[in-house]
């Protein structure tokens, strides 16, 4: 089965119909076919940018589809960190780090993303993430 981290601005652009890029990311997300992944830093953030009204819709939409959330563990906070270092001239933000450290956890490269540093980050080993959001 395919697998696909996903980052807060799809999300955003589908929960919020004022978003220029919502039909797009409605298109994406009713095409594609397995498993999406995220961080609960990625949903916190959208939550934070949706209109506060647009909130409970989406978390009730999250929690009835085939989302898998992943919670970072409190001993990789400090493996989070170090990432926010390394990628300060980005900045790398929290929701950011959160996926890279997941792409490493779980060996997934393939990432639906509105943002340009995930161009730039790269796994541990190296290895540049794809994204397939378009």
């Amino acid at each position: 089965m395919r697998r696909l981290l996903v980052d807060t601005g799809p999300l955003v652009a589908l929960a919020n119909k004022a978003e220029r890029r919502h039909p797009a990311a409605v298109a994406f997300f009713d095409r594609f076919d397995g498993a999406l992944i995220t961080t609960v830093a990625v949903i916190g953030e959208v939550c934070a940018l949706l209109p506060r009204h647009r909130t409970p819709l989406f978390l009730r939409g999250v929690a009835s589809s085939n989302f898998t959330l992943v919670h970072v563990p409190e001993q990789e906070l400090s493996t989070l960190a170090g990432l926010m270092d390394k990628y300060a001239d980005r900045p790398m933000d929290f929701a950011d780090a959160s996926l890279l450290w997941l792409a490493d956890a779980l060996g997934i490269t393939d990432i639906a993303t509105l943002d340009s540093g995930f161009h730039i980050y790269r796994t541990r080993r190296g290895r540049a993430l794809r994204n397939r959001f378009s």
